[in-house]
């Protein structure tokens, strides 16, 4: 903990490496009463900084009691070498050497889960981005590269599995009842990638045969009881690896993939070097106990991590400012693969609904960054949604620019070019430029400047010529610190409606894309000019979202239903459905905080009726209609205006989802009785999305009193065979007024379900969620529930975080009693989980644009923070930063 101002690292002060370190063997000899850590590193004088001469080996250590220490097997006399917090010096070394250190380490009081801690009763580790530090000494960043032989040594009857990164190479057995394995892993990696797990697991083996007809052996740890949920994650992972062959080139190098499931994980998963460990939720599931969206997120977390053996193992950053490098381009690819596995329209929708609700908040609010920061206090609160779900907006703008050939062959050049090197966001544009040819300096600023770009677009029709004229004009928000922004080159993807409905031709002269459809908006302003039109078109613009901005274009709601019936861009549908149901959302808040019931407007009207009877075309995506008929967030319409009123939008979108419900309350039933199936669960995405619209039009159905919705409802929780349809049962009864039929079954829920830790998640967050009156009371006994554990981050997540992130009306209850509650938790917490608790105080950090008295109280919690005098770097950066003056 400190109390004085951290220190704050910046990107233009990098340098390089003094001492690189060529080769590592770690022992570690596991007991109760800490665990002893000998390194023996290989150390080289970086060539780089040879006519600087010789200057100290400075290692960096967190929490370690250094036993021993020697160069090149002497023992180091004392006075050659001192520990200055945490940092190790040895002041005279030679240009090549062996340092060896036996350090004592204890897991088992490590709450932060970082470095080598214990998940129940087992050991595992996370060193991204610096807990590696926490295990022994060694020059913790990214750019030192080494070979990596691990030994590992522990009790056998506890610890029968011992694993590390690469491919085991030697084991054997101790007299004293203890038993050993080594781990080899040939290919050079930063420390952050190293992994090691012992416990008493059981497994689940496969394997794969790559390209080149290596057969590569594949095993899924995890407890034995829960053995039994891990067949989704191991396809996923076959599916992956060949995707990953087919689209990219990419092949598995190692004899052997692993992942392990922990309890225990500040995140969702890790990609260590041939042992991925994964947060469990995001490898366990079946049909019982996990979603259908479950099911889509383990299997697009099994991809990221596989993904990332290249775009972040095999090549990977030089320094914690190009997380993205890794990151965004590992996301993109993700995103990709999950497109291709079901439908790509709706999950572009998803993950724009995502980016445009908290990376674009963050975009805007005192914690803005570029998808390269410049500067940190704390790397581990760069792991944001700018750096990934941004970043990945950039690669795929990339995408869109070069087309997809182009692009691969960027890639290709970049694999090839930088294997086993630690690099920069720059190099990777560089090989997509020399690759294909393209000049893309200006595209760079994405990387450097902070800010969602506003495009205000217009359009002039001038019937005598036959063209449309498209003006667009660029607004790049002023962000402190952040010197004048330059324009960005955005590729603007669009398409002309015919009255029809039918798309137009279109003659411009000014498109590019693999379909020449994509304008190249570069300039602050700049027009585009359609001819050859017989009548005014209806535009269809930023399609697929094609960059991550804000667009500005004055549609009447009779051209966004026109759009909702005609566009043959899914994603633009969507939009203009959203855009139709804002307008209906802002003036149902406005009638309803005037005491008057709001009604649907026309347009509205028919376009959801006309929505409602695709339900009973089996041609419809199901998927589609559910995200058609579903009304924007609570949080995306906060993001609408300058200031935002949680409980006045809360309140509006609850009347007009009411008056939804009334006005097709037939038509909602006849959808769910067609939709309600029998036939046994599947995951494929047809079923997915079938049960989808079934959730939807329950939802409605439920949103009013209504004894044969409830009626429905208690059917579907008792007797559906999935978790997608008892999870959204339980929840829309918790949310309606049906009290008593909403406690009865959250207790049988629970006693269904109370041995299982991920089933006791979703207890807690269904509640947590629930926005009726006295939401911080029931949070507030969660809390003090025999299940809630304060030391598990998916415990803090699924009730604290659920509560401060999603219930939006009571965590900004007027009275302030949220903020002071949050605060409370993050205090507490940051005691024992810094990086946990600054991730949950991020909701305060926007008090700006809650208005005086929300704001004064928001501002008032962050300053209880500051006022503690004892804090983590986490969470004293993301404090300081958000009273920060602009």
């Amino acid at each position: 903990m400190r109390e004085n101002r951290p220190t704050t690292v910046h990107l233009k002060d990098y340098r390089a490496p003094d001492y690189l370190v060529e080769r590592v063997e770690l022992h570690f000899e596991l007991l109760d009463a800490g665990t002893t850590v000998t390194a023996r590193l290989d150390v080289r004088r970086n060539p780089l900084h040879a006519a600087e001469g010789a200057a100290p080996l400075v290692l960096d250590g967190v929490g370690l009691e250094l036993l021993e220490i020697s160069l090149d097997d002497e023992e180091l006399e004392a006075g050659s070498w001192q520990v200055e917090e945490e940092r190790l010096v040895v002041h005279s070394v030679p240009e090549r050497f062996s340092l060896e250190t036996v350090s004592r380490v204890h897991p088992e009081n490590n709450t932060s889960l970082e470095g080598l801690y214990r998940s129940g009763s087992m050991y595992c580790t996370q060193c991204e981005a610096q807990g590696f530090r926490k295990i022994t000494w060694f020059v913790d960043r990214p750019d030192v590269l080494s070979a990596f032989r691990t030994t590992i040594v522990a009790d056998r009857e506890r610890y029968p599995v011992l694993l590390s990164n690469g491919n085991d190479v030697a084991s054997g057995e101790l007299e004293d009842g203890r038993h050993w394995v080594t781990w080899e892993n040939p290919f050079p990696m930063p420390c952050y990638l190293f992994a090691l797990v012992a416990g008493n697991l059981e497994h689940v083996a496969d394997t794969f045969r790559t390209a080149s007809g290596r057969e590569v052996a594949l095993r899924i740890y995890t407890e034995a009881e829960n053995i039994g949920r891990v067949d989704h994650a191991m396809d996923s992972l076959q599916r992956a690896m060949r995707w990953d062959e087919d689209v990219y080139g990419r092949e598995y190098d190692l004899d052997i993939f692993m992942i392990v499931a922990v309890n225990d994980f500040n995140m969702g998963a890790m990609e260590n070097k041939g042992l991925n460990i994964f947060n469990s939720s995001c490898v366990l599931a079946d049909p019982q106990t996990a979603t259908d969206a479950a099911f889509q997120r383990v299997e697009g977390i099994i991809a990221h991590e596989y993904f990332h053996n290249w775009s972040g193992n095999r090549v990977t950053c030089r320094d914690w400012f190009q997380l993205s490098l890794k990151e965004g381009f590992t996301v993109f690819r993700d995103q990709s693969f999950s497109a291709d596995m079901g439908s790509a329209t709706v999950k572009r929708i998803d993950d724009v609904s995502f980016l445009r609700t908290v990376q674009f908040a963050e975009d805007a609010g005192p914690l803005a960054h570029p998808v390269r920061p410049d500067s940190y206090i704390e790397i581990s609160n760069f792991y944001t949604t700018t750096v990934y779900e941004k970043g990945a907006e950039v690669v795929r703008m990339l995408h869109t620019l070069l087309g997809a050939e182009r692009f691969r062959a960027g890639t290709d050049l970049y694999f090839e070019r930088h294997d086993g090197q630690a690099v920069t966001c720059d190099d990777f544009v560089q090989a997509l430029e020399d690759a294909s040819g393209v000049d893309l300096a200006r595209f760079r600023r994405w990387y450097r400047q902070a800010g969602t770009p506003v495009v205000h677009a217009g359009g002039r029709w001038d019937p005598e010529q036959g063209t449309w004229t498209l003006d667009l004009r660029q607004e790049l928000p002023r962000i402190p610190g952040q010197d004048a922004p330059e324009p960005l080159v955005i590729p603007l993807r669009i398409g002309l409606l015919g009255p029809d409905g039918n798309d137009l031709p279109l003659d411009c002269g000014q498109l590019s894309g693999e379909n020449h459809d994509v304008l190249e908006f570069g300039e602050t302003e700049a027009s585009f000019t359609f001819r050859g039109l017989d009548a005014e078109p209806v535009p269809s613009l930023l399609r697929g979202f094609s960059a991550p901005v804000r667009l500005e274009y004055s549609h009447t709601p009779a051209r966004l239903r026109f759009l909702i019936q005609h566009d043959s861009d899914g994603f633009n549908r969507w939009e203009a459905a959203q855009r139709l149901m804002q307008r209906s959302l802002e003036r149902a808040t406005r009638i309803v905080a005037e005491g008057g019931e709001p009604r649907l407007g026309r347009h509205l009207e028919t376009a959801l009726e006309a929505v409602l009877r695709d339900t009973t075309d089996p041609r419809q995506d199901h998927a589609m209609l559910a995200r058609l008929l579903t009304l924007p967030s609570e949080a995306w319409l906060g993001e609408q205006g300058e200031t935002v009123d949680p409980v006045a939008i809360h309140h509006g979108r609850e009347a007009l989802v009411a008056c939804i419900a009334r006005r097709f309350r037939s038509e909602l039933f006849a959808s769910y009785h067609l939709l309600r199936g029998n036939l046994p669960w599947r995951f494929t995405p047809e079923e997915c999305a079938r049960r989808s619209l079934l959730n939807v039009c329950l939802g409605y159905l439920m949103a009013r009193p209504d004894p044969q919705a409830l009626s429905l409802c208690r059917e579907q929780y008792a007797n559906a065979d999935n978790m997608t349809e008892v999870g959204a049962a339980l929840r829309a009864l918790v949310q309606s007024e049906y009290t008593d039929a909403a406690d009865q079954a959250l207790e049988d829920f629970h006693a269904r379900w109370r041995h299982d830790p991920l089933m006791v998640d979703q207890w807690f967050s269904i509640q947590a969620a629930c926005t009726r009156p006295g939401a911080l009371d029931r949070v507030e006994r969660l809390l003090e529930h025999p299940d809630f554990d304060y030391r598990n981050p998916n415990k803090l997540r699924s009730v604290i975080g659920v509560f401060a992130n999603q219930n939006l009306v009571n965590f900004h209850a007027e009275d302030g009693s949220g903020y002071r509650f949050l605060a409370a938790h993050v205090l507490r917490l940051d005691a024992l989980n810094p990086q946990v608790a600054s991730r949950l105080l991020v909701p305060l950090t926007r008090w700006r644009r809650y208005g005086a008295a929300r704001g004064e109280q928001m501002r008032g919690a962050i300053d209880s923070i500051l006022a503690s005098g004892k804090l983590s770097k986490d969470v004293y950066e993301i404090a300081a930063k958000a009273v920060k003056p602009d």
